[in-house]
């Protein structure tokens, strides 16, 4: 092995971005912009990446189908976190949004426009005018495929601006020095098998979300939480790991996401005594309630016996808008009705269910994506590290994400941590530091013991028992001791995820290998995730606790900080102070 340790290739980079989607390519953009090399890591094709599926918009006060600011935007996306997203990080967001929507077009993004040429605007669920008085059309749309308008423009740009992609390529490992600097990345390069070592001054994890350790989620298969994985073994925290979105409207029985586009452009749920049952949830916003609220309603409405055909589900009424909208507005979703759910929502309704849908929390960092630890209840960053998008909480979403302010996220920070990158200069540091061999061996010995096992337990086997458990202890409705036996469950399974198998030990596109380091950063987001949740006793966002219904400022005000090492909790406060203006104080959330 010593030989093999010796011989690694490497390669050296001003910066190295893990992942190709919505954020990293927008980070990357900035990087390669301004003359710096960057590699940016995919484990597929850049337009393949997640953000591609991202369907109904991006949020930005523009105000072009209604009054709009982004200080209501700040208030709704506050009230929406039921007050666990960090103020200051909220603003700074709310405020970027319009410019960077304004970028997007003008890198040619074809969003639908109105008569007069401004970009259109729909409604989304918890985005309001006046502080909650009534909906506002804030989500800039591109019929039913924004995602895939994002990830296409901004790939595009980058092949212009000459950035330097790595397709079909895995991060492993992040490499540390001993003052704990991070200066690079193990990856393997998935057509040849071999391992690599990418040398950067500066390291971005844009990973994406974890999704998959459910046994149904309207994710991607490659979203594994795979820089999750790598921070937590690198000795980083994972925070507010406790708050998973479902998404109200997953086709039943398949997951696929149906867009809440749909009910921006007015569609319905309905029961299975044809009752408009969020009218009796939300008088005020109804079916553009925040997802977490929609969510829990629906499951009580299933829960209750009035689910519909076999009660295990609502439906989704959109028949009314008539053939015309759905086919402009909406086309995607007709296509999705018709193969998954075999009904064309032009004649029919579409059963839907809540499905895990995105992670609120990730890797902690700054507005500039930083990543930051905590330690004794001081904050500190680290060198050489961001994390931005999904896999990183720079806590903007609290306990519960608006809709669309998931593509407003990647692009806001993905341009400040390039720009925070490009200031720093890295091309003027002459020389890569020095990487201890002990940092490479532990990756290189992680691979050779998956390579050289001989028997152990199959990649699948564990990977859905995974999911399995997943969906049993963490749902949409919560107990302290259904998550206390998820906690059992999911650590009993950590063993067997080090004794890991697979028949195939050939190199070239060894798809059995890429799925069994998969399930190794898997176990590590679903012990974070169930760690964090059974502790945190009371009701806050996304994690509805039976035992404790109630929402308890006085005591869990605070982000949840989990550690892999012994599976150790820390906490630290909620930044409640804004960059500029007044805080938003809690109150009660009504709708």
């Amino acid at each position: 092995m010593a030989a093999v340790k010796n011989s690694i290739p490497r390669r050296q980079f001003d910066v190295v971005v893990v992942g190709a989607g919505g954020a990293g390519m927008r980070c990357s953009l900035q990087l390669a912009q301004a003359g710096l090399s960057v590699a940016v890591l995919s484990k597929v094709f850049p337009t393949r990446s997640h953000t591609v599926a991202a369907q109904g918009g991006v949020s930005a006060s523009l105000g072009n189908m209604s009054e709009d600011s982004w200080y209501w935007h700040m208030y709704d996306t506050v009230k929406g976190s039921d007050w666990l997203g960090d103020q200051d990080a909220i603003e700074f967001m709310c405020r970027e949004a319009p410019n960077a929507v304004y970028e997007l077009e003008h890198f040619g993004m074809p969003f639908d426009r109105n008569p007069d040429g401004t970009i259109y605007q729909r409604p989304f669920g918890g985005h309001t005018a006046n502080f909650g008085e009534k909906p506002v059309q804030r989500a800039c749309a591109a019929a039913d495929r924004t995602g895939h308008a994002m990830l296409h423009t901004l790939y595009q740009r980058n092949v212009a601006a000459r950035t330097q992609f790595f397709v079909e390529w895995m991060a492993l490992d992040l490499l540390r020095n001993d003052a704990g600097d991070v200066l690079g990345v193990t990856a393997l390069e998935m057509e040849t098998g071999e391992i690599y070592v990418l040398e950067a001054k500066q390291t971005v994890l844009a990973t994406g979300g974890a999704g998959r350790i459910w046994a149904a989620s309207t994710n991607a298969f490659i979203n594994t939480g795979d820089g999750l994985g790598m921070a937590a073994r690198a000795g980083f925290p994972l925070q507010d790991m406790e708050f998973w979105q479902f998404h109200p409207t997953g086709v039943a029985g398949a997951g696929v996401l149906i867009t809440e586009g749909v009910r921006g452009e007015g569609g319905i749920l309905l029961n299975k005594d044809g009752e408009r049952f969020m009218e009796r949830y939300a008088p005020t916003l109804k079916d553009l309630a925040p997802r977490d609220f929609v969510s829990r309603s629906m499951d009580q409405e299933i829960k209750e016996g009035r689910g519909c055909g076999d009660g295990s589900y609502v439906v989704l009424k959109l028949d009314h808008l008539g053939a015309e909208t759905i086919q402009k507005r909406l086309p995607s979703i007709r296509e999705i009705a018709i193969k998954f759910a075999n009904v064309d929502p032009i004649k029919d309704p579409i059963p839907v269910v809540p499905t895990i849908h995105y992670q609120m929390g990730g890797i902690p960092t700054n507005i500039y994506g930083q990543v930051v630890s905590v330690a004794n209840g001081q904050t500190t960053t680290v060198n050489g590290l961001y994390a931005i998008g999904e896999c990183a909480a720079t806590s903007v979403h609290g306990a519960n994400r608006l809709g669309t302010n998931s593509l407003l996220d990647l692009i806001v920070f993905g341009r400040s941590a390039g720009n925070h990158i490009v200031e720093s200069h890295p091309e003027r540091q002459h020389a890569h530091q020095s990487i201890p061999e002990s940092a490479i061996d532990f990756s290189l010995d992680r691979v050779n013991k998956l390579e050289t096992r001989t028997d152990g337990e199959k990649t699948s086997d564990v990977g859905n028992a995974i999911r399995v458990a997943m969906q049993h202890h963490c749902g949409v409705f919560r107990t302290l001791d259904l998550l206390n036996k998820g906690v059992d469950a999911i650590e009993s399974l950590a063993p067997q995820v080090d004794s890991l198998y697979f028949k195939d030990k050939s190199k070239v596109f060894n798809t059995a290998r890429i799925e069994a380091l998969e399930v190794t950063n898997m176990i590590e987001v679903a012990r974070a995730t169930t760690k964090s949740a059974a502790n945190r006793t009371e009701s806050r966002g996304a994690h509805a606790l039976n035992d404790h219904p109630d929402r308890d400022d006085v005591n869990w005000l605070r982000h949840t900080m989990w550690f892999s090492e012994g599976s150790r909790l820390d906490y630290k406060p909620v930044q409640m102070k804004p960059l500029t203006v007044e805080s938003f104080p809690p109150k009660s959330r009504t709708f």
